[in-house]
């Protein structure tokens, strides 16, 4: 693309790409470019890209462009070897830099048209060689009616919430590149704290979102989100439900933005019609009007309703044709219009509505779906199937020897799905209509008559094991955050989890169970050093045991109580603190502070009836403030007396709508907010004037508040600022030196290291004492004074009394659960 960097330079100084790390300016970007697109320099060649919404990909995709190339851009991570035999890319451009595969010398170049510079793949990941040919003119005009009809300002500042080998994903880079506006890379998800910290810093202006993301952001609690910036938010990739349009445009009615809905396809460069924000609520049921340059007309077709036929679209953005070979890359335009596959009608208000499809695509994910590719695909594995689409998901019919999970997998990964978006039913015969046609209709009722997959129940049965659920409850699109999971579970199900997926993703915890089976590796022996284990669980394993062995003078080592209130902290901002709606985060806070409290009360009144070892304030969980100072039990329960206030205090704060906006839009400022909080309290700058136990109790918050921020911090000036306080804090705060050094060594790990790997052995073992923490915590003064002046026996007889008590509990939970199901399932029968 002749003269693309002399177009970026004109931009000067504005803002052209911000990450995590870096920010550029146009002038920058162009600088950068242009050096890459000298050392591509040479002969016009095709560049395989694997691309990453990063800032080397963008750089080496404008690069590749401004040298002359054609390329292709791929989805990193996923093989594709049908392309690489079908059109033997002359260079590759992944993580690792620049690989030419074939000779820039003069004379070595193979036949490429002067106009094609882009092409896209047609089908999602199925595996398909088919390609779309664009050509300059074809990105540029379709960027330019973007630009026009969103009325995009050199101001605005678009998040790259689509990949860029998509061509939605594309055409927002484009479109912004070509006003001079600014991008916000980064390959985050919706879903994580990061991605808003991000976009909130940059102060982005525009979403774009396939259905799925909309999904994500009902899940985070968009709508009560503080984003003070935000201009519009896109949707195309699929249809999204017209309620769903509706509530988005009357939300972005209320909250100041507009919301478009768009139409369009890889072969259109990406769009063919908007529907204008104003009529997003009257009309949610329309794709709108045909973009800037281009027009509709309608084709009647057989069995359809007088008005209603196939859509055909015409404008310059109208892809130059397909590519099923190498040798189709040297031919010219054949297309002057594109033969949609959709039947439309066109209403009174000259809006188009789509109403059913002539051709066998689906759209979900954001990818488009060729059935009929999809089909030869399974042929060629064995499997004679029929497929069809069926609302959110895939519905496959097959006859033969494989198993229906078996069959899932391997459409899911031949259509880049996740496998719960799949459902395989195996049948004696593929069904057909009367005239001996493949009967869709059957498959899709076959398929909803089905139940849940078997291997989607192992997995989510894990789940609603460890939450104590109705396993009906625990559905595909819901994570272990929705599910109510808190840090006492999160022990227990991350070690299943690890030992049933073969790995544990570091964001496990906000991620769909069903994206979490499509990353279940196959089983293989596993070496001795093979396990991962979260930081935070081996320090509360570490801390509980250093606890127990103190008490009971195995040996002195203190601190550990210290670095658990830090977990708790961590965790907090984890579990509690997440990107739900705020109801939903205030049910998860009670949720924790009962999951603490109420084992503690239940345990003190039972020691309260048989002992004289506890006092009336122990049981409301006060007596380091209410007294009496004296008591025998004053240090023993300080550590959940100062959780339980610490969380009861947080939940009042959090109720506040104001609160919860100012946490939601900058988390670690908050997080950071607190902790000087509990610096003040630490250094008594506010002058309570609390006497000692009760100051006792003040002055540990700032422990949790450093916990707290680690959970949020997300750079790395982020983490190093958490570990300063934590030295200045540390200094002076306890007597011992070791102490010091301990605790420091413990919440630093939590700070800058998130997991680690141990042998198997050690993970399971760590998983028990880490989960059975606080049931040890409360029973070990009584445990190991069983075995007086035998401190060894008396330790692990307390360590395995809570690992008993914890799986006894656990147990019941379940028993009351399946009881509670038996009871529902029998009423309904009635």
């Amino acid at each position: 693309m002749n003269g693309l960097v002399e177009g970026l330079s004109r931009h000067g100084e504005r803002l052209a790409v911000a990450t995590r790390t870096e920010q550029l300016s146009y002038l920058d970007l162009a600088a950068r470019v242009a050096a890459v697109a000298t050392q591509l320099a040479g002969v016009r060649r095709l560049v395989l890209l694997e691309t990453h919404n990063d800032l080397h990909t963008l750089v080496h995709y404008l690069g590749a462009l401004a040298a002359g190339h054609v390329v292709l851009p791929m989805p990193a991570g996923r093989p594709y070897p049908e392309i690489i035999a079908t059109y033997a890319p002359d260079v590759v451009i992944d993580g690792d830099g620049i690989r030419e595969i074939r000779s820039a010398a003069p004379g070595s170049a193979r036949p490429l048209h002067p106009d094609l510079v882009l092409l896209l793949s047609t089908s999602g990941s199925t595996g398909s060689p088919k390609l779309v040919r664009l050509s300059a003119h074809n990105v540029l005009a379709n960027a330019r009616a973007i630009a026009e009809y969103l009325e995009l300002r050199d101001t605005d500042r678009a998040a790259t919430t689509l990949p860029m080998s998509y061509c939605y994903g594309l055409s927002v880079i484009h479109s912004h590149l070509l006003v001079g506006a600014g991008l916000i890379l980064t390959d985050t998800s919706v879903v994580d704290d990061e991605f808003w910290e991000l976009f909130r810093r940059h102060r982005g202006t525009s979403l774009a979102g396939v259905p799925y993301t909309f999904d994500l952001l009902d899940r985070v609690g968009f709508a009560d989100m503080d984003l003070p910036d935000l201009r519009y938010l896109t949707q195309a990739g699929g249809r999204l439900a017209p309620e769903r349009v509706r509530a988005y445009a009357e939300l972005g009615e209320r909250s100041g933005w507009r919301f478009f809905v768009m139409y369009g396809a890889t072969e259109a460069t990406a769009r063919m019609a908007y529907l204008p924000s104003e009529l997003a609520r009257s009309r949610p049921d329309a794709i709108g009007r045909p973009i800037p340059g281009g027009s509709f007309r309608i084709d009647p077709v057989e069995g359809w309703d007088d008005g209603s036929g196939e859509l055909v679209y015409q404008g310059p953005n109208v892809m130059m044709g397909y590519a099923q070979d190498r040798a189709d890359l040297a031919r010219g335009s054949a297309l002057t219009e594109l033969r949609t596959g959709d039947i439309a009608r066109r209403g009174a208000d000259g809006l188009y509505e789509v109403i059913g499809r002539a051709s066998r695509f689906v759209k979900m994910y954001g990818l488009r779906i060729d059935l009929q590719q999809l089909e030869a695909q399974l042929r060629g594995r064995g499997v004679t199937a029929m497929c069809t689409g069926d609302g959110d998901r895939i519905a496959v019919a097959y006859s033969g020897a494989p198993g229906e999970s078996e069959v899932s997998r391997a459409a899911a990964d031949v259509a880049g799905l996740p496998p719960a978006a799949v459902t395989a039913v195996r049948v004696a015969a593929l069904p057909r209509t009367a005239s001996n046609k493949p009967d869709y209709q059957a498959v899709r009722e076959l398929a909803r008559r089905k139940p849940a997959p078997t291997e989607r129940a192992d997995l989510r049965g894990v789940f609603a094991e460890a939450l104590h659920l109705d396993p009906r409850d625990v559905t595909g699109d819901r994570s272990f955050v929705d599910l109510g999971g808190n840090s006492l579970s999160y022990v227990a199900l991350s070690v299943r989890l690890e030992r049933a997926l073969g790995h544990l993703p570091p964001d496990w915890h906000r991620r769909p169970i069903a994206d979490l089976e499509s990353t279940a590796q196959p089983t293989r022996r596993r070496s001795w050093w093979a396990s991962t284990m979260e930081t935070s669980v081996a320090l509360r394993a570490a801390a509980i045991v250093l606890i127990v062995g103190s008490h009971a003078e195995l040996f002195e080592v203190w601190g550990g109580a210290h670095v658990l209130l830090g977990v708790a902290g961590y965790n907090f901002g984890r579990f509690c603190l997440t990107p739900l709606p705020r109801r939903d985060r205030i049910r998860h806070l009670r949720s924790t502070i009962a999951w603490i409290a109420v084992p503690s009360i239940l345990w003190i009144a039972l020691m309260l009836a048989l002992t004289d070892e506890y006092h009336p304030t122990n049981l409301v969980l006060l007596q380091k403030i209410l007294g009496p100072d004296g008591s025998m039990t004053a240090g023993r329960l300080w550590f959940v007396e100062a959780l339980v206030w610490i969380l009861v205090a947080l939940a009042v704060v959090f109720w506040w709508p104001v609160a919860d906006r100012a946490e939601r839009r900058r988390p670690f400022l908050v997080a950071m907010a607190f902790l000087a909080l509990g610096m003040a309290l630490r250094y008594d700058v506010l002058g309570l004037g609390l006497g000692y136990q009760a100051m006792f109790t003040v002055l540990t918050f700032w422990f949790f508040a450093a916990g707290w921020a680690a959970a949020k911090a997300s750079a790395g000036w982020q983490h190093a600022l958490v570990t300063a306080v934590l030295a200045i804090g540390l200094y002076g705060y306890f007597d011992q030196t070791y102490r010091t050094v301990l605790v420091f060594a413990g919440l630093t790990l939590l700070i800058w290291l998130p997991a680690i790997r141990c042998p198997a052995g050690v993970s399971m073992l760590a998983g028990w004492l880490a989960e059975a923490s606080l049931f040890t915590y409360l029973t070990h003064y009584q445990v190991y004074a069983l075995f007086d002046g035998h401190p060894l026996p008396g330790v692990l007889a307390s360590l395995v009394v809570g690992i008993l008590l914890t799986k006894a509990v656990s147990l019941l939970r379940n028993r009351v659960s399946r009881d509670e199901q038996t009871a529902d399932a029998a009423t309904a029968s009635r």
